[in-house]
């Protein structure tokens, strides 16, 4: 039997995946019903393990190459939930463009998989190192409504 991971040790499996691009690994990280938010950018709601497994699947037609540098996980009061700081630091393939995406991760694990996850990503860095800026901007915009500084409500995730 595979021991159940703790928090910390799913988190930096995660960054790992993704700067390894392990695009079929990382959705088994996530529990079949996760839910993902990214409140800084035009991402919607990633909800259940096959939207994942989508999200991650195009993320595999980037040209980018990355490492992981800085990267700090803090563990919290309640221990399903740690935050991740890190950045992103690589170079489009396509372009030779360098570039640095400072991220955070609030990440809640339970029985080892990801169930909740809020990502706050430089998204407009990776747009611009992927040279896709002008779509993170149309989508941005196209996502502004007169609610605008309103947060995005929480999920509610069932507490096991």
């Amino acid at each position: 039997m595979t021991p159940i991971l703790a928090p910390r040790d799913v988190l930096h499996r995660l960054v790992d995946g993704v700067v390894n691009r392990r695009w079929d690994e990382l959705p088994e990280l996530y529990a079949p019903d996760a839910v993902v938010i990214h409140p800084l950018g035009p991402v919607p709601p990633l909800r259940g393990r096959e939207a994942l497994r989508a999200h991650f699947a195009a993320a595999d037609a980037l040209p980018l190459r990355m490492r992981a540098e800085e990267v700090a996980v803090h563990e919290t009061a309640d221990p399903e939930v740690v935050i991740g700081e890190f950045r992103y630091v690589g170079r489009n393939t396509a372009t030779g463009r360098d570039f640095v995406a400072h991220n955070v991760f609030v990440v809640r694990v339970r029985d080892g998989l990801i169930v909740e996850s809020r990502d706050y990503v430089d998204h407009l860095g990776l747009a611009i190192a992927g040279d896709r800026a002008d779509q993170l901007v149309a989508a941005r915009v196209g996502a502004l409504t007169p609610d605008v500084h309103t947060a995005a409500p929480r999920p509610e995730i069932p507490r096991g």
